[in-house]
């Protein structure tokens, strides 16, 4: 019988997912979250995996007993690996990539890196490069190196505890890494210099079946001996799959969520430049995409410091007409806008106040456009995850970029694209809905708002 519930695994750097798709039409018939957290250590801040393990067993026997699950699927934020023991178990914790550690031994990776011709790869902060934070275990935790059997990327970790059998994926391996040359599809020179080609699992197609759940896991969650369990992808990869598979180019694909990813396919020739985080990211197919980010969600976050009112017209008049913006950078460390302090042009609105909503839906939606306008963007830009939620954001993104947005009908953003791993990939219905356009006169207003915020932008930091 083929798939027709399947059960995404979803690991955000945010909150850890698990969603019950309807491939007949996409429709997501129930989700659960908890928390990502982070153990503070020993040997460094690392995932609770074990923890994230609980959750999704028990609600994978929860979701078959209430509806049937077909097959499971896969899809994980970047920057994470796993290294495993010979007994497949892990031989060191999954680093945290915001942890700092890698850091101090910037100077010595940084001169065992390839360029970035080779990986499309740009030079990121803590453990952002998978590359870095190999290096920084090995060199830091006694006997590692010897215990690391196999090397596996994030969402083959799961697929891995699941089935037991190892796999990468490139849509992991394209995601800065350093591991990976898009260019040629094949592993960077990293791997020979950091001396595991051998320990590296092999890459296989997101969609690729690994295995079946093993007899202990079927016993505990009632599943099927047979419950096929796919290879994996990358979130915002997942993200951007019905989209290729639906859509002609060029379009774009905005995926948010803790981190917001850029992906221009069909764009105009661009030479991006890694020193604004522009990116060379691999798709479900294994073909380029030329890409940009920065840490968006976690920058609404700080931001706004807790909830603010739904948006109305008259608030947002309200911004406009005042003139106050919020500059880049909130994250310098991240994003288009390296280096810059974040600063105040006008009053700073109060916590919790409509306005404060506001402006940072019309900051986030123009450091958007900017990652847009380094990848060469165009044709229509679709809007997956919360952001798509935001009015002030999606009103500001179409101002400020002049193109048609459309926001995905996805709760969660990416569980469509990795429960389509599981199907014949034949996607039909919209999924997307227009995203509502300013009138004349509002477009009008925040047309000059954005040409006000880019030319304060282009000044020298004070």
């Amino acid at each position: 019988m083929s798939a027709r519930h399947v059960a995404v695994i979803d690991i955000g750097k945010t909150n850890v997912k698990l969603a019950l798709v309807d491939l007949g039409d996409l429709s997501e018939v129930a989700v659960v979250t908890q928390p990502n957290s982070v153990l503070a250590g020993p040997p460094y801040p690392h995932f609770d995996v074990d923890g994230h393990w609980a959750f999704l067993l028990d609600h994978l026997a929860r979701f078959h007993a209430a509806h049937r699950v077909d097959a499971i699927s896969i899809t994980t934020h970047g920057a994470a690996a796993a290294l495993l023991d010979a007994n497949g178990a892990l031989a060191a914790p999954v680093l945290d990539y915001e942890h700092t550690g890698p850091d101090t031994m910037a100077p010595a990776y940084n001169a065992l890196r390839p360029p970035f011709e080779e990986t499309g790869a740009p030079r990121l902060a803590m453990g952002l490069n998978v590359g870095a934070q190999l290096h920084y275990q090995f060199e830091t935790v006694p006997g590692l190196r010897a215990a690391t059997h196999t090397i596996v990327t994030y969402p083959q970790y799961w697929a891995h505890r699941l089935t037991g059998v190892a796999a990468t994926d490139v849509t992991s391996l394209g995601t800065h890494t350093d591991l990976w040359n898009p260019h040629e599809g094949t592993f960077s020179t990293l791997v020979d210099t950091l001396g595991i080609r051998d320990r590296m699992a092999a890459p296989r197609p997101c969609g690729d079946i690994l295995g079946t759940v093993l007899p202990e896991l079927a016993r505990r969650t009632g599943l099927p001996a047979g419950t096929p369990v796919h290879c994996g992808i990358h979130d915002s990869n997942a993200s951007l799959l019905p989209h290729l598979l639906r859509r002609s180019a060029p379009f774009s694909v905005v995926s948010t969520g803790t981190w917001v990813i850029a992906m221009a396919v069909g764009g105009a020739p661009v030479t991006l430049d890694p020193a604004r985080d522009t990116l060379v990211n691999v798709n479900a197919f294994g073909h380029p995409v030329p890409s940009a980010r920065f840490m968006g969600g976690r920058e609404h976050d700080l931001i706004t410091q807790g909830p603010a009112p739904d948006a109305n017209d008259a608030d947002m008049v309200r911004v406009l007409s005042d003139g106050t913006m919020l500059l880049p950078a909130v994250l310098p460390e991240t994003g288009p806008y390296p280096g810059r302090t974040a600063r105040w042009v006008g009053a700073e609105p109060d916590i919790g106040s409509a306005a404060r909503g506001v402006a940072a839906g019309f900051y986030l939606a123009l450091v958007t456009a900017e990652c847009l306008s380094l990848i060469g963007h165009r044709g229509t830009i679709v809007v997956e995850g919360p952001f798509a939620r935001n009015t002030a954001y999606r009103q500001m993104l179409h101002a400020a970029t002049g193109a048609p947005v459309e926001v995905s009908e996805s709760a969660t953003g990416t569980s469509q694209g990795a429960a389509l791993l599981a199907g014949d990939q034949r996607v039909t219905g919209a999924h997307t809905a227009a995203g509502n356009t300013p009138d004349s006169t509002m477009l009008d207003r925040m047309e000059r708002y954005a040409r006000r915020w880019r030319a304060a932008t282009a000044q020298p930091a004070p």
